[in-house]
């Protein structure tokens, strides 16, 4: 299948992200409805959640829920409290030379993916990132220098909190420094489990394990791939190899100390690289993010995309996803 890349602009939330909104929303519909709509917390409990934990984003998100004219399903999805559960794979590493750079595999199913970069610049911060869900991010930079990725973190459990791609964007909305946003994600209620690596200008970086049902606990941990302190969720921790893709990048870390390119070129080959398109669980694009240089480079093998955020420029690309291979076309 052919995967259709866009890499967008709004400085402001206008026609250009309600033109999107209507584009994707049959199908995030049809995805938030799949245990009916009963499942999902109410409009109220998803405010309430917003003004409890992420106050500074309220503003952005009733235009939003404006400019996708006001539904209450609408609303509840956009609040991306208690949504639906859902998997991915992927690894992110810290290179561990003296530019701040941070590299990730994003691995998921090519049928559920946006496919956008979006680089806005909401209650007047610019930000770059890949999107899931509209306004979520699964990694990005902002013009503070700071970056941050996820991977899923390996757990089964469910609970109340918010879909993390809403968690990445308020950091990158709302911070400036790993500090800081290490702080913003110890005390941010996750639905489920997840790892995410922040890096800042100064080279800071932090890698937070997040759960629903215990205190997120804020690691100095240069690798994530898919568990956290342990694996507990052996099945899927077989499948997608987490174990062995997090001893290959503490050696690439540890042992061999790679030259910047040859760290990045190293994403694009298993074992960290995965052709399992067919089981949702292909790599659909290598990220490197340097957030001191406000820089985002899309990478695949054979073709990259570099990306500026204070000279961006939109811009359209098609990457060709077999079942084994992938090809920029």
């Amino acid at each position: 299948m052919d995967l259709v890349w866009r890499a967008i602009s709004e400085d402001r939330p206008g026609p250009v992200w309600a033109g999107l909104f209507a584009e994707y929303w049959p199908h995030y519909h049809r995805w938030w409805l799949r245990e009916g709509a009963d499942a999902r917390p109410t409009w109220w409990d998803c405010v309430k959640a917003l003004r409890a934990h992420m106050p500074e984003l309220m503003p952005l998100y009733e235009e939003l829920c404006a400019l996708a004219g006001g539904g209450d399903h609408a609303a509840r999805f956009l609040s991306f409290w208690g949504p639906p559960p859902y998997l991915s794979a992927c690894s992110q590493a810290v290179w561990p030379g003296a530019e701040p750079v941070l590299v990730r595999n994003y691995d998921y199913s090519p049928r559920a993916f946006d496919a956008l970069v979006l680089r806005t610049g909401w209650l007047g911060r610019a930000v770059l990132g890949t999107s899931d869900g509209l306004w979520g991010l699964v990694d990005g930079i902002n013009d503070a220098g700071l970056a941050v990725s996820l991977t899923f973190g390996g757990r089964h459990v469910v609970g109340d909190g918010f879909g993390v791609p809403l968690i990445l964007r308020y950091v990158l909305q709302t911070c400036e420094t790993t500090a800081a946003a290490a702080r913003a994600l110890a005390r941010l209620p996750t639905h489920m489990s997840y790892n995410v690596t922040v890096l800042d200008r100064r080279r800071d970086f932090v890698t937070a394990h997040l759960a629903p049902d215990r205190p997120a606990r804020i690691t100095h941990a240069a690798v994530a791939t898919n568990h956290q302190e342990r694996v507990e969720w052996a099945a899927h921790a077989r499948f997608t190899a987490t174990v062995e893709r997090e001893r290959f990048l503490l050696q690439r870390l540890m042992l061999h100390r790679d030259p910047e390119e040859k760290f990045i070129a190293a994403f694009l080959r298993p074992p960290l690289y995965s052709s399992d398109f067919a089981n949702g669980f292909g790599t659909l694009y290598t990220a490197v993010l340097r957030p001191r240089l406000g820089q985002m480079e899309l990478r695949w093998p054979g073709h990259s995309w570099p990306l500026e955020l204070a000279a961006f420029r939109p811009g359209r690309l098609t990457i060709r996803i077999p079942q084994s291979t992938e090809q920029a076309t």
